[in-house]
């Protein structure tokens, strides 16, 4: 059950947020800046790349390390894949993750190393492997760590990891490891934009980060604790979803990958199921779970059951993410006519007019306070 009384008492917010999971969301401005400043530091605007890489491999651990690969993906476009390589092993522990290098990986490739820990083994392995192979290694992760040692013996660029002052510098914050924090997402996104601008797979200019920083600033003023619900996107979205299943429709190039962080994050942080889809193909592969026993009106006894002794039943709810759609075409009026007509309420999140990566972070910094909001009130 939802603790709606807590989204209004930044105090109780406070005391129930042993994570510091609203203090990594808010800071995520702070956190882009620093990283950007990593990264001048290690040399990363100081590189004279020969041109675009191949294939662009990114390995790491964990949801952070997926959504840098699926942004990076979706930024970069066709010119250079963006592969994410998956890891294998008996257990989500440091110890027993391995990653391999796919079969063609040579000279002309890159390979990105993102991970909040460090400590891994196998990513220590796969910059050797890299190594032996020619491809260029560049890795994001806490300093002082086994991997930073790795990626130097590989004759790679290593990038310290942006940290906050509260946070612990040698990679064994089980804060920032365990959880989907916000902090975690642009301490390892924000070098590796800037250095694949550099490469030129991507356009990703220092005025671009400063103005990404300046609009999670400004997503963090209209979201933040202090600000009340009905004047707060993130605490109405998380208070929407309280009891349902979010059906998560995105439009929109930039709006993709904000919805499937969103996802993973609502499933790590408050353990809600969420699923998601890019309309307009959303529209047939989610018509028939609006249609059953989800539907909102699928239950026509649930008015007379026992509100004390019975849990509601749980109903799925719309989340509208959009962007700019391609060529200027929209299937938000469809979406909408669906989620009507099968009485299921609709919620919609569209940013502020700007470039490509400040819309980008608007919708993630919105979502990342939304799931944080919801595994709070919700006891998570």
């Amino acid at each position: 059950m939802l603790d709606e009384s807590l989204l209004d008492s930044p105090e109780a917010l406070s005391a129930a947020d042993r994570r510091g999971l609203l203090r990594g969301a808010a800071e995520a401005g702070a956190r882009v800046r620093t990283a950007a400043r990593n990264a001048v530091e290690a040399g990363v605007l100081a590189l004279e790349p020969e041109g675009r890489p191949r294939a662009v491999l990114i390995a790491g651990p964990g949801a952070a390390a997926t959504c840098v690969a699926d942004l990076l993906g979706t930024l970069a476009g066709a010119g250079s894949p963006v592969i994410r390589l998956a890891p294998t092993g008996v257990a989500p522990a440091a110890g027993a993750l391995r990653w391999e290098l796919p079969g063609w990986a040579g000279s002309v490739d890159l390979l990105l190393i993102a991970t909040p820990d460090g400590s891994e083994p196998g990513l220590s392995l796969l910059a050797d492997a890299a190594y032996r192979r020619g491809c260029s290694v560049v890795a994001v992760a806490p300093g002082r760590t086994p991997l930073s040692e790795s990626v130097a013996g590989a004759h790679g660029l290593f990038v310290p990891m942006a940290t906050a002052p509260y946070e612990q510098e040698d990679g064994e914050d089980a804060t920032e490891v365990t959880a989907s924090a916000p902090g975690v997402l642009w301490a390892l996104l924000t070098p590796l934009l800037a250095l694949l601008d550099r490469t030129g797979v991507l356009t990703a200019p220092p005025d671009a980060l400063d103005a990404v920083a300046d609009r999670l600033d400004e997503v963090a003023e209209r979201c933040g604790p202090a600000v009340a619900t009905y004047s707060n996107p993130a605490k109405t979205l998380a208070a929407e979803l309280a009891e349902s299943l979010p059906v998560v429709w995105t439009e929109g190039v930039s709006a993709g990958p904000a919805g499937r962080r969103f996802a993973a994050s609502l499933a790590e942080l408050s353990g809600t199921p969420a699923v998601v889809a890019e309309l307009p193909e959303a529209l047939v592969a989610h018509s028939t779970l609006l249609a059953g026993r989800l539907a909102a009106g699928a239950d026509p006894d649930d008015f007379f059951r026992d509100r004390v002794e019975q849990a509601p039943a749980l109903h799925a709810r719309v989340v509208l993410l959009r962007d700019r759609p391609t060529g200027g075409l929209t299937a938000a009026p469809a979406a909408r006519d669906l989620a009507l007509s099968h009485d299921t309420p609709i919620s919609e999140l569209e940013p502020q007019p700007g470039g490509e990566l400040e819309t980008l972070a608007e919708l993630i910094a919105i979502t990342d306070f939304a799931a944080v909001y919801l595994a709070l009130a919700s006891g998570a």
